[in-house]
């Protein structure tokens, strides 16, 4: 009887455990306090099983102080209650056993043995054993599931708005700067008001060329036929039959005539307005796309806002659109952007399955197309690859995802040999020799341990097989492949870094251009007071240290994190960041060089720049660095990449937001009469069948504004054209009047236009006039290095000719001058006057 008694009121406190068990309790010493207080002792209750500290026929089950017992399986909480009590009813009326809830203790584990007996002991643990573990091993892994849990709507709704506005804010700064640059345009040049040949002369140089491609492309009666005259075009340059399409990559104007016409746009906007339309567009677009990468990087679209309005504001360093718009890299440079973008998306290690393939996709696309519009997008975009590599070499993981970038590159190089009528250029591109390399290197590479002595040593014989395979394949190439583009680059950089000298006038000329040229003070004093430069600094030697640091880890064969939190402050283990700051040094390096480059630097540093100050992890890996202990680090970084930013932007607002809008007040006028009556003149007085000769610039606005054949184009990717422009330009020289005649005889020109503004120039460097340059050339001056060279028997020909006195006269008639332009008709028949 007592024995009876006993066991109800054991049965009854087991069960009460149990339940405190499942359902910690405030008052409970052994549930809640030690779950949220974070000791390390877990909560524990006992469970019928086999004899452990609980006593016979009793285990301690340990919750963990991950708060294990309050996750439930499916049916929630009731269902975990009814189980545990099931589960206990039904062993006690299964086995006739007795649950007891007392301490575990020698004297009450002694008085169970001596009250049951062995026999029965034996048979009730046999049964019972298979069906507690069965019955048990399935609540450790019900409840051990783990169940997806649904965030909350707010949670939800609050993504789904910081997306919806940062793109909102994407693409309406794409949109205001298209709208920003065209009220510019129209206020620089009055474009509404100009007549049509006025329009036309705004397109300086080489963007009159592209422009008038695109006018003969509308005026053809077919698609078809205007591509074949422009592949097959000899009504540009005398003597000569030209690719117009592949050897000025016009696919931009082919795909801007075939959408002007296909839109039926010819009864609603004049094709000018369409052409620089689109032009604007992709601006938009550049800018865009500049957005979505900082945001990326950073996490937050306000890095994106800052990145547009340090772009807008030094636009002067950023882009060459205001001076030309028809420009080939105003046309590839949105396009490589969007690229970028894509490749930093890709390369993040948190996306998912379809983000990386909509990326990947986009930057195929992007790729391509660049490749496509702009000869020298394969040198950028070695460049590229070089840093990728470097980001495969130092072992920073997604090696897979950058081989997937090597075979885009592949893919776009063959298509582009393809399309662009087998262009010998792209195979003899150091791109092509690099990805080869790298390819050739995976497949010799061998399979060894990670993190072993031997492991290091392969990763740098792997890296000088490359370099050596890169090197030697792109020499085999240029052997057996027959290529002309771009020779004349090659010896402009041995002149350029002082590996050779030379007194040829075009590489002379072309070292004299100011884009060519180092750049100036004025550029760093620019971006300084915009504050771009120095945030810029602070930023690339954060990430770089970083990315220093992540290497050694590396190197010391300490693994990295897989997700890096902010509270790690390790910012160089991203590797997208890691690509970013070796593609600014490279940019940057060559910048440094070549001024013209730093319309493809610039814009990185309004990127880079943004995307630090608005990034916590920038500013916690600067904080664990100086061991910040006063504020919380955290909360610290979170307030500068809110608080900085800001104060940037209000700063800039105030100073330079009245200077953007002062400019679209004021009206401005481009007033060129003298080159809009000699256009007038030639269309109504010079013969269908008349070429003219004189300087590359000006023909190229002849070409556009009447359709005349000209001796010589604005080009430099041709060793036939540049050294037309050379022999042309002797006009400026001191030869004779013989001479000059045999040589514009030679082109079959008809016509002679004398610039007045290069015969009298009077320019700022010394040496690089052209008639400097041209007196170096052909030996008639006494150079610095104190050869004393002949003197020129002749005057200047530009001058003698003007003076219409024996034998220029016999040559040459004057027939029209202004007060820039001297024209003079080529005579057939030669009248020897005294």
């Amino acid at each position: 009887m007592s024995t009876g008694d006993s066991s109800g009121k054991n049965t009854g406190t087991g069960f009460h455990d149990l339940l405190q068990g499942i359902f910690p309790t405030q008052g409970s010493n052994s549930g809640a306090p030690a779950i949220h207080s974070g000791q390390p002792s877990a909560p524990s209750t006992l469970v019928p099983g086999r004899p452990g500290a609980g006593g016979r026929g009793w285990r301690r089950h340990r919750r963990g102080v991950s708060g294990r017992v309050r996750k439930w399986g499916r049916g929630g909480p009731g269902a975990g209650l009814r189980r545990a009590a099931g589960l206990g009813y039904a062993e006690a009326g299964d086995a006739g056993r007795r649950w007891s809830h007392e301490e575990a203790s020698p004297a009450s584990a002694g008085t169970m043995a001596e009250e049951e007996g062995p026999t029965i002991e034996l048979r009730q643990r046999k049964k019972p054993k298979s069906s507690e573990n069965k019955e048990s091993a399935k609540e450790e892994k019900i409840n051990d599931t783990p169940v997806p849990e649904r965030a909350p709507k707010y949670i939800l709704f609050q993504r789904f708005a910081k997306i919806f506005i940062g793109c909102l804010a994407a693409v309406t700064s794409g949109m205001m700067y298209a709208l920003y640059l065209s009220a510019y345009h129209e206020r620089k040049f009055w474009f509404s008001n100009r007549q049509e040949l006025e329009r036309e002369i705004t397109f300086q140089g080489d963007s009159a060329i592209y422009y008038s491609y695109y006018k003969d492309m509308l005026k053809a009666p077919s698609f078809e036929r205007g591509v074949y005259e422009l592949t097959h075009n000899n009504k540009t340059v005398s003597l000569k039959t030209i690719n117009a399409v592949q050897q000025m990559s016009l696919y931009p104007e082919l795909m801007a005539s075939v959408l002007y016409q296909a839109t039926g746009s010819s009864e609603i906007i004049e094709p000018v307005y369409f052409y620089i339309g689109i032009v604007f567009g992709l601006q938009g677009i550049y800018v865009t796309a500049l957005f979505v990468t900082s945001w990326l990087m950073s996490g937050t679209w306000l890095a994106g806002m800052l990145t547009v309005a340090w772009f807008i504001i030094n636009r002067v360093d950023t882009t060459r659109i205001e001076h030309s718009i028809p420009l080939r890299e105003n046309w590839a440079l949105p396009y490589f952007a969007c690229q970028v973008a894509a490749l930093t998306g890709y390369l993040k290690s948190n996306l998912n399955s379809y983000g990386e393939r909509f990326c990947y996709l986009l930057m195929s696309a992007s790729t391509y197309t660049f490749m496509m519009v702009w000869e020298y997008s394969h040198y950028l975009l070695f460049l590229q690859a070089i840093s990728l590599f470097l980001l495969d070499s130092f072992s920073l993981e997604q090696s897979d995802k950058v081989h997937e970038v090597y075979k885009i590159y592949i893919f776009s190089l063959f298509l582009g040999y393809l399309l662009q009528f087998e262009n010998s250029a792209l195979l003899v591109s150091p791109l092509l020799s690099l990805v080869v390399a790298l390819m050739l290197a995976k497949c010799l590479q061998l399979n060894v341990k990670k993190g072993t002595f031997v492991a290091k040593i392969m990763k740098v014989i792997n890296f000088y097989l490359v370099c050596t395979l890169t090197v030697t394949l792109n020499i085999i190439m240029k052997m057996f492949v027959p290529h002309k583009e771009n020779g004349h680059m090659l010896k402009f950089l041995e002149v350029k870094f002082g590996l050779n000298m030379t007194k040829n006038f075009t590489m002379n000329w072309l070292l004299c251009q100011e884009s060519l040229q180092a750049p100036s003070q004025d550029f760093f004093l620019r971006l300084t007071q915009s504050s771009l430069l120095p945030f810029y600094i602070l930023v690339l030697i954060i990430c770089f240290l970083s990315m220093i640091q992540v290497i050694f880890r590396r190197i010391n064969d300490k693994s990295l994190k897989e997700t890096v939190t902010l509270e790690d402050g390790r910012i160089g283990e991203r590797p997208e960041i890691i690509y970013h700051v070796i593609h600014t040094i490279l940019l940057g390096s060559l910048a440094m060089i070549i001024e013209g480059l730093k319309y493809l630097w610039t814009p990185y540093v309004c990127m880079l720049a943004a995307f630090g100050v608005c990034s916590p992890e920038l500013w916690m890996t600067l904080f664990k660095w100086l061991r910040l202990r006063t504020v919380h680090p955290v909360l610290l970084a979170l307030i500068l990449s809110m608080a900085v930013p800001t104060i940037i932007g209000l700063s800039l607002w105030k100073e330079f937001f009245p200077r953007l809008m002062t400019e679209l007040m004021e009206l401005q006028e481009f007033y060129d009469p003298d080159t809009v009556e000699l256009m007038t003149w030639i269309k109504r007085q010079a013969p269908v069948a008349a070429v003219f000769a004189g300087s590359p610039q000006l023909m190229g606005v002849i070409k556009l504004c009447t359709g005349w054949m000209v001796t010589s184009l604005p080009l430099y990717n041709d060793d036939d054209l540049l050294k037309r422009n050379e022999n042309i330009y002797q006009i400026y020289s001191k030869r004779s009047a013989e001479d000059i005649y045999k040589i514009l005889t030679s082109y079959k020109a008809s016509y002679l236009i004398v610039e007045d503004a290069i015969c009298n120039e009077v320019g700022t460097m010394r040496g690089c006039r052209v008639k400097d340059l041209l007196d170096i050339a052909n030996g008639h001056v006494v150079c610095e290095e104190g050869d004393k060279l002949t003197y020129s028997k002749h005057g200047r020909f530009c001058h003698e000719v003007k003076i219409n006195y024996s034998p220029y006269v016999n040559y040459f008639t004057r027939v029209y001058w202004n007060r820039s332009y001297f024209v003079y008709k080529i005579n057939t028949v030669i009248s020897f006057q005294s």
